[in-house]
């Protein structure tokens, strides 16, 4: 067996009491004769300990204290509006106070297609881009993919109505 399989079975029976006794032998001697694996194994059992012990203590009798502090603050919240008053035009069909007209979301989207574009154009950029190499490339386009996609799903949902109507889509 090679490292990979002896790490793949370290893994595999991790916790676990049950390992076949030919193979706790064989991983045994593995482990004398690579210090490599034997260090891993070691970092591994002390990472696992760790994580069943310290990372997240038993917290007895908090669960009480906890949904007592919640209802308290659910008991003392203030009163909002009606929600025909927050979202206007979904529920009553009258435009809400703080509607955002298409000209807004145009120009909105055009100045973040604009900036997105341009930031390959700057020396910043250029300089990181050539530091990392183009590997570099693949998160940037797919942050900037996902950025004009939200907002252009945000604006079809929040305009849907009106954009049916004006192109006849009924």
């Amino acid at each position: 067996m090679n490292c990979y399989d002896i790490m793949d079975k370290v893994y595999e029976y991790s916790g676990c009491e049950s390992m076949p006794f030919l193979l706790r032998i064989r991983i045994a001697a593995h482990l004398f004769f690579c210090p490599d694996c034997a260090r891993e194994v070691e970092r591994f059992e002390v990472t696992r300990d760790i994580l069943k012990s310290d990372f997240l203590p038993p917290a007895p009798h908090l669960e009480e204290p906890v949904m007592a502090q919640i209802m308290k603050e659910t008991a003392e919240l203030p009163e909002y509006p009606e929600a025909d008053d927050i979202f206007g035009e979904v529920f009553t069909g009258a435009p809400a106070a703080d509607e955002v007209s298409y000209r807004r979301w145009v120009i909105t989207g055009l100045i973040m297609l604009f900036s997105l574009s341009t930031s390959f154009f700057g020396l910043d950029f250029t300089r990181l881009a050539a530091a990392e190499g183009m590997s570099f490339l693949l998160p940037v386009g797919i942050t900037i993919g996902a950025v004009l996609t939200c907002y252009g799903a945000l604006f079809i949902g929040s305009h849907l109505k009106e954009l049916s109507e004006r192109f006849g889509l009924r």
